[in-house]
């Protein structure tokens, strides 16, 4: 019998739990905010320090080996950026309690479970 293994160290993408209570910062280009956001059974929730960047109120998400799609439940109006809701899909990195995300334009949630 034989067994390979492969080793690749930027490979630490793991589907699994990510479930959890989470506290960091969002990044869009040189902008920064402090965010929390939940993570329980596909459902979430949150907030940033500063009102819509980003934008983050509560929903779904599904997960898979690359990416988490987030479905946005809240209504929101139309004076600012939607690209700043959390929503779509989103690849991500999680090595046990560090959750990066980054979006399909760059944007990049820096996150540590609580």
């Amino acid at each position: 019998m034989i067994v390979i293994l492969s080793c690749d160290s930027d490979n630490d993408q793991v589907p699994g739990d990510i479930s959890g209570n989470y506290v960091g910062t969002f990044e869009r280009d040189a902008s920064i905010s402090n965010v929390e956001l939940y993570l329980r059974n596909g459902t979430f929730q949150g907030e940033s320090d500063t009102e819509k960047f980003p934008a983050i109120c509560n929903g779904s998400y599904s997960i898979s080996e690359e990416s988490l799609e987030f479905t946005n439940a809240c209504a929101w109006t139309a004076e600012f950026d939607w690209s700043l809701i959390l929503s779509e899909t989103w690849n991500y990195r999680f090595d046990g309690n560090r959750l990066t995300l980054v979006g399909p334009n760059g944007d990049r949630y820096k996150l540590t479970k609580k």
